[in-house]
């Protein structure tokens, strides 16, 4: 059976799943959480245009911006 006809899906996945994922150390969970920071930080400093040029409204970008530094997209963690 190779990856593309496996069976296992993403969210249940086992260890001896191809898509399983080793647990994120301290460190990189840290980083993970830093770099979410910045970016939000960085998202809220953009002008209009520059939203524009993305896709995203002020509301969406400001939103985004109060989430707070924990809170990393999940696909990150995946």
């Amino acid at each position: 059976m190779t990856f593309a006809t496996s069976s296992c899906n993403a969210p249940s996945c086992t260890p001896s799943c191809p898509t399983a994922k080793p647990p994120l150390s301290l460190t990189a969970r840290l980083h993970l959480h830093v770099s979410a920071w910045r970016q939000r930080r960085q998202l809220a400093k953009l002008d209009a245009r520059a939203l524009d040029d993305i896709g995203v409204t002020r509301a969406e970008a400001d939103a985004e911006a109060r989430r707070g530094f924990w809170s990393a997209p999940d696909h990150w963690t995946r």
